[in-house]
């Protein structure tokens, strides 16, 4: 089954429904499905052997993602922010490529590899003017649908491939067709080389939820849009969600009675701020979605009822839920497994395996799937006694002194409830006693002296073990993220080695 056919449902339901609004002009059903039909067209006559997006989130974007699909050519969402070097390696990748986009940086930075080239308006104008051939079949989904760069946070990117089996195994097992109200509608600002907007996009089609894009994310805008297009549905990251906050504390005004529910993802949810987002919006659903590229997005959430309970609850245990990613999707098996593969039982921390039919695990290279289709994430958690999902960070983070495992996640937690710190990173530094030793990265809060680094270390040694206490205390202005909320953990490492 071939993604496109979301959209095809989609726009044989009801062709006039307004699909998608960008920069003010609105698009229906039936003219998306028209514009990719004819992208498919364009594409097919290309040669590309992918289909590249190097430019913000426009209805060029979709047209290309459902056309690239219908042509059986895989799409590749390019990350538009990457330094020249960077960027022109991956064009050099996915050559020959039909780009829709920066034409004149992708032109400058790989001038020989055959790329055909459309800036976006040119881009949907073909796709929208191509002649439709009637006995033209469209590709039977068979095949590679995504093919999405790692966001390389702790190594170079991969190149990670999802099928049209695993995205469609996702949407049918999360979303019902055809199940929001006219009146609905989702406000997508993430980056459109992100797996959360593609699956963001996938799901409202299939749902025919009116799509808002906001192609460059900033809080008063999209606090602006939620007004005057009556947005019901978003999906934020916790670096926009503290921004929004800020904005609003700051007194930028805006109606957004008609928000029912946000969801967030793509990194760590500081406990302070998910709590003054459930005090600041109470008529909205708040859900924490966990997911990774090579996931098809979501596979474990913590649901609206669940933080409302964490959120007022006066039990530890039911209050520490807040930090917890909920359980795993009805369709998706969990695994905590320590280095040999063994199996770990409740409570004890190790590397998440997954396994179901929206799972890839496969990469350009090679697959990341063992014998029985079980997929190492990278990521270390541990679930609690009723299967709650803690995350620990990734399983390269784990800092070894002298032989033993230590999570960041736990110093890092700890640390945020001093009063003067609003953000740090624990990371491994050189040790010559122990291989490695902890060092800490911290940002001290407005308005606050800053702590002096014994009282911290005397802080960690009192509430953790003393292996934990930081050798290395620097303190920062701000820590490097990436779009998407990920701390650059190689970046702040940097910061010991100068």
């Amino acid at each position: 089954m071939n993604i496109a056919l979301l959209l095809e449902m989609a726009a044989q339901a009801d062709p006039d429904r307004i699909a998608l609004v960008c920069d003010g002009k609105r698009w229906s059903y039936g003219e998306l499905d028209h514009a990719a039909r004819g992208a498919c067209e364009l594409i097919r006559s290309s040669g590309a052997q992918h289909v590249a997006l190097l430019d913000e989130s426009s209805e060029a974007a979709v047209i290309a993602l459902f056309g690239a699909a219908l042509a059986g050519v895989p799409y590749c969402p390019l990350n538009y922010r990457l330094a020249d070097a960077d960027l022109a390696g991956l064009l050099a990748r996915i050559a020959p490529a039909l780009i829709v986009g920066d034409v004149e940086r992708a032109g400058r930075l790989f001038p020989d590899a055959g790329h055909i080239c459309y800036p976006r308006s040119e881009f949907t104008l073909a796709a929208l003017e191509a002649t439709l051939r009637e006995d033209a079949e469209h590709d039977t989904g068979e095949g590679v649908a995504i093919q999405l760069f790692t966001s390389g946070t702790t190594a170079a990117p991969k190149a990670a491939i999802l099928r049209h089996s695993n995205l469609i195994s996702y949407i049918l097992g999360t979303v019902e067709f055809a199940s929001a109200d006219e009146a609905d509608a989702a406000l997508v600002s993430v980056p459109p080389y992100h797996i959360a907007g593609i699956a963001a996009l996938a799901s409202s089609i299939y749902a025919q939820r009116r799509i808002v894009l906001l192609p460059a994310f900033a809080p008063e805008s999209w606090l602006k849009l939620v007004e005057a297009e009556k947005v019901t549905n978003s999906f934020v990251v916790p670096t926009m969600l503290g921004r929004i906050i800020h904005a609003i504390d700051k007194g930028v005004q805006a109606d957004i009675s008609s928000l029912r529910a946000i969801a967030y993802g793509g990194g760590k949810m500081p406990l302070e701020l998910i709590h003054r987002a459930l005090d600041l919006f109470p008529q909205a659903d708040f859900t924490n979605a966990y997911g990774l590229t090579e996931t098809s997005s979501t596979v474990a959430l913590l649901g609206p009822e669940e933080h409302r309970r964490a959120h007022s609850s006066s039990d530890p245990v039911e209050r520490a839920r807040l930090a917890s990613v909920g359980k795993p999707l009805p369709t998706i098996e969990l695994e905590i497994r320590d280095e040999d593969g063994n199996v770990l039982p409740t409570g004890k921390a190790g590397e998440i395996y997954l396994r179901g039919d929206q799972v890839s695990g496969e990469y350009r290279e090679k697959s990341a799937l063992d014998a029985d289709g079980w997929f190492p994430t990278r990521d270390a958690g541990y679930l609690d006694e009723e299967g709650y999902l803690f995350l620990a960070g990734r399983a390269d983070d784990v800092i070894v002194r002298g032989g033993e495992n230590i999570s960041p996640g736990e110093i890092e937690d700890l640390l945020l409830t001093h009063p003067a710190i609003v953000d740090v990173a624990a990371v491994a530094v050189p040790s010559v006693e122990w291989g490695e030793a902890v060092g800490i990265a911290v940002v001290v809060r407005g308005g606050f002296d800053q702590p002096e680094p014994e009282e911290l270390k005397v802080m960690v040694r009192q509430r953790l073990r003393s292996s934990r206490v930081p050798e290395c205390v620097h303190f920062v202005a701000t820590l490097p993220y990436n779009e998407m909320g990920k701390l650059l953990r190689r970046e702040v490492k940097a910061l010991f080695l100068k």
